[in-house]
């Protein structure tokens, strides 16, 4: 998984596999401690990365709900939903991170 790993994480992982190990059995065990779906913790992931001002993460999050099938139009309306709790501004980026995603030229 290391070597599929794109950027900083992926240099991370390689560097330090056993850091990574360890933060992917986090990460599992996270997503299995409670009675959310696959779907509904995509999205959260990507909510929580847009309430963090992370680009990085909000493209992995929307690459890795593509992948999932997750429609374009569902990542691109939490980002609408973001207009109350965060601001207009927010917002608007997180939909442009995610337009890099969904809507490469």
């Amino acid at each position: 998984m290391p070597d599929k790993l794109p950027g900083a994480a992926g240099d991370l992982a390689r560097k330090h596999p056993a850091v990574w190990e360890a933060y992917s059995a986090l990460g599992k065990a996270t997503a299995k401690a409670g009675g959310l779906s696959d779907r509904e913790r995509r999205l959260v992931k990507l909510a929580l990365s847009i309430g963090a001002d992370s680009e990085g993460a909000v493209h992995s999050h929307s690459r890795r709900a593509l992948s999932e099938g997750l429609a374009a139009d569902d990542l691109h309306q939490v980002a609408l939903l973001a207009i109350g709790p965060l601001g207009l501004p927010r917002a608007v980026a997180a939909g442009t991170w995610i337009a890099d995603v969904t809507d490469p030229d």
